[in-house]
This record gives structure tokens, sequence and C-alpha cells, in this order.
């Protein structure tokens, strides 16, 4: 277990501070992340681990709001230590995947198992702090455009699954969450308050059973409540 790291830069006056754990077995990629994160003003890398299983023991100890979680590790993968993160922790960290390519198999089951996104780690320094920051956030999903192109390259949508008793509203504000709107532009969409959205979306989430914004718009592509390309927002 690496453990503890140093912080990073102070943050600028008002913005606040996300701390991540990376997650990865190889040391070069660790070293790399942490100096790329570290140079954010608003990101401060708190620890590393270098295997699975180290992963809820130092979240444990460290609380990070997000985990930088590479998903090919030894002794415990990435998709293990993520269901178990969500097992084991009333109130578990955000976990971002990083993966070589966006199409592996393992980030889908990784996304199923609870991660809140995922980014290539090819992904340039600004790409990769942004999807750190919006996956901290919570309230928006991660690269929508890919969410989609994954699911539909596992199965057919709306086919093997039961699609749950969804409210018309409901349905429309799963919608504008699987085409990457935030709580805040859904609630500019459909003229509402934004705590009418917040409502609305945990009620979704919980009819769904999803974890996180990720989960229910995979839920959603694979009961065919969203069709790829329809109701698309930006």
């Amino acid at each position: 277990m690496t453990g503890p790291t140093g912080a990073g830069a102070p943050p600028a006056t008002g913005e606040r501070l996300v701390t991540v754990l990376i997650a990865d077995d190889e040391e070069l990629t660790r070293a790399g992340l942490r100096v790329l994160l570290s140079a954010q003003p608003d990101l401060s890398v708190v620890g590393e681990a270098a295997t699975g299983a180290e992963v809820l023991p130092l979240v444990r100890q460290l609380r990070p709001d997000v985990v930088l979680m590479d998903v090919r590790m030894p002794e415990l993968d990435g998709i293990e230590a993520t269901r178990r993160l969500r097992a084991d922790l009333a109130t578990p960290s955000k976990v971002l995947v990083i993966t070589t390519f966006e199409s592996d198999d393992y980030v889908y089951d990784a996304l199923r198992a609870g991660a809140d996104g995922f980014v290539l780690k090819r992904s340039p320094t600004r790409q990769l702090a942004h999807a750190v920051r919006l996956v901290a956030a919570g309230d928006c999903l991660l690269f929508p455009d890919a969410v989609r192109r994954l699911v539909a390259a596992r199965e057919r949508p709306g086919t093997g699954h039961r699609r749950p008793a969804l409210t018309d509203r409901e349905t429309e504000i799963l919608r504008l969450m699987a085409a990457g709107l935030s709580n805040t532009q859904i609630a500019d969409r459909l003229t509402v308050s934004l705590e009418t959205v917040k409502t609305h979306v945990s009620n979704v989430l919980t009819k769904l059973s999803a974890q996180n914004r990720t989960q229910a718009v995979i839920h959603a592509y694979e009961t065919g409540i969203v069709v790829p390309g329809a109701g698309r927002g930006g």
C-alpha cells in the first residue's frame, strides 16, 4: 500500500478543494497522474493504491472525494473494488474509472458496478481535471455520448430488462440526464426549480435502484426508456 501523499497547491479563494485517491498498479502511471492533478489549484492527491485490495482501507482512512480507479489491477480489480466501496460504505467516494480504451468491457462492468464515469488515460490534462471535478460534483453525466456507445456495443437496448414505472416527468428528466444535462440545465430547460429537479432525480434513482446518474442512464438504455439519439440536448 503506497498510502497518503503530499497535497497539491492550495485552491484559489472560493474554490472547493477536491481530494483524489489514485488507484493504479503502474507506479509511473500513478506518478504521472499525481503530477498532473496536483498542478491544479482545486485538486489534491491525498493517497495512492497499487492494487484494488488497497482501495477500501485507504478510502476509509483518507475519505477522498474521488477515487481515480484503474480497472485492471492485481489481487482485486477495479470493478470489484468499486462494488465493495458501494456495499461497505454509507457514503462512498465517487469513482472515476481511468482506462486505455473506452470500449473495454471492463469499463462497462465498472459502470454497472457503481462507477460514476470514466476517462481515457491519454486524455489531455484539462479534460482529466474537468472529469474529476464533474464526477465530484455528481450532478451531470460524464461523456454521455461515450456511455451511449458503450452500452450499444454490449447489447441491444430494450431487451431482457424489466422496464420500471416512471412518471412522464421522471421519464423526461431521465432522458435529459442521458443527454448530459446537469440539474441546473434541466431546471432551466423545463422551467422548474432546481429543488424540484433534484427531487425528481432522486425518485428516478430510487425507482431504478441506481446508485448514481450513470447507472440510471445505463439502465434507461438497457430497458429502452431512452432511445439512442432521441431526446438529446446540450
